[in-house]
């Protein structure tokens, strides 16, 4: 099974912002559901059920206490002049605790087998651009500064990710709570 650690976005009025965003950018690119939106701490790939078990059971010995997120800005890999990816980014503050509790995870799945993940940059991805659009950094200026408001990091998600024509659909395979052991 192809699986990955998150910490899902489940704020309603940022979700609304989103898509709004979402359905106000006039270029050809591929909304990312509001229901699906997060950030990848650890994409682990495909690994069987009993690996899966044992990063389960790794994950559950994660402590840790919640913490706010400010969602606000966006940008484009690699830039927003030939864009890929649309997302939107974090505050400094926010960003270094995901960054560590990514490093944490990352540390110890490592005692699994799993290799380093490239390093981590808080963001969630929101657009997906297949074709090339050219330079959209015009269009996005509005965004630059708005504020998605404040999501609150109080779980961490092992998901499974299965493919299909019509995009990913992703399904909980474990919730680690804050200060749960």
């Amino acid at each position: 099974m192809r699986v990955f650690v998150a910490v899902e976005v489940d704020n309603k009025d940022i979700l609304q912002k989103i898509r709004s965003m979402q359905e106000s950018a006039h270029f050809k690119a591929k909304p990312i559901r509001v229901d699906q939106i997060h950030f990848t701490l650890q994409f682990l790939g495909e690994i069987d059920e009993e690996k899966c078990e044992r990063v389960k059971d790794l994950l559950r010995t994660i402590t840790f206490s919640h913490f706010n997120l400010s969602l606000k800005g966006v940008g484009g890999f690699p830039n927003l002049k030939n864009p890929r990816v649309i997302w939107i980014g974090i505050d400094k503050k926010g960003a270094g605790k995901l960054i560590e509790m990514a490093k944490e995870i990352e540390m110890k799945l490592t005692s699994l087998g799993f290799e380093k993940d490239k390093k981590f940059k808080p963001h969630l991805t929101v657009l997906r651009v297949k074709h090339k659009v050219g330079d959209i950094s015009l269009r996005m200026k509005e965004y630059e500064t708005i504020e998605f408001g404040t999501q609150v990091v109080s779980k961490i998600k092992l998901k499974r990710s299965v493919l299909s024509p019509k995009g990913p659909e992703y399904s909980d395979l474990l919730v680690v709570n804050e200060n749960e052991k």
